[in-house]
């Protein structure tokens, strides 16, 4: 089925919504808000730069999450949903570009992946995380997902790509299995790693750990995106657990999402 749109309004005072849009104009202006991010804030090389936009094939088998600030309409909060059935019809997950994921992909259950996730350098903070999060997690609800995967990224510092210290500051229970650890496709070539790490864990990836996922292998080099990619692997009933405890207010929910 196709996913309806949901609102979800966690924080009154900022007046954010969040929910699936199949807007074209809302689309691009979401479009945008990634060129903005991933281009102008964090020096990616995008094929559709001409255009100030950041698109790619996969947009238009996706599902579009959005947070909007109700007060000016404006996007503050992105993130881009790949179900299975849309994998299907695509022919792949995303993921599937940068890394071997048979093993993961073997396991029973539904998958659900999330990429392009990104917040207005305005509004940065734990609001629109939230609100992001409590979107994501009705709409896995929804769709009876029972894993989210995705890329979690990370620039380099100065000296370039931490890739093992990155790798030793990430705690034992975020460490997925040996059976499920994944191949990158394209390694973080040796002349670009350093051993000090200068740049840390970014923001979004601290709220991934913290919500307890697991990073399954080495990283994948984007060198489009300048960035190195871990492969992130959560259990969508361990995702549920945590955020409803935590922020869940089921009386602030609107419309259901369906998949």
């Amino acid at each position: 089925m196709k996913p309806l749109d949901t609102q979800i309004a966690v924080n009154a005072k900022r007046r954010l919504d969040c929910y699936v849009t199949y807007d074209q104009i809302q689309i691009k202006a979401a479009q945008r808000l990634r060129f903005k991010v991933f281009a102008q804030e964090m020096g990616a090389h995008l094929k559709t730069e001409a255009e100030g936009l950041d698109y790619d094939e996969i947009d238009d088998y996706c599902d579009h999450l959005i947070v909007v600030d109700t007060v000016d309409d404006s996007i503050v909060g992105y993130t881009r949903l790949l179900n299975q059935k849309q994998a299907q019809r695509l022919g792949r997950f995303y993921s599937q570009s940068e890394f071997n994921l048979d093993r993961v992909l073997a396991m029973p259950g539904r998958f659900l992946e999330i990429g392009r996730t990104c917040v207005d350098p305005k509004s940065r903070g734990s609001a629109v995380l939230t609100t992001l999060w409590s979107g994501l997690v009705k709409y896995a609800q929804a769709g009876r997902y029972d894993f989210l995967i995705g890329c979690a990224s990370i620039s380099p510092g100065p000296s370039g790509f931490a890739v093992d210290a990155i790798g030793r500051s990430i705690e034992p229970k975020n460490r997925g299995a040996e059976s499920l650890k994944v191949a990158p496709t394209k390694e973080v070539p040796m002349h670009l790693r350093c051993e000090r790490d200068e740049s840390g864990i970014p923001p979004l990836l601290k709220a991934y750990l913290r919500f307890g996922v697991q990073i399954c292998g080495q990283p994948y080099w984007d060198e489009d995106f300048n960035v190195m990619d871990l492969f992130i692997l959560l259990s969508l009933s361990q995702l549920e657990e945590r955020y409803t405890k935590h922020y869940f207010k089921p009386q602030t929910l609107g419309k259901d999402v369906h998949a």
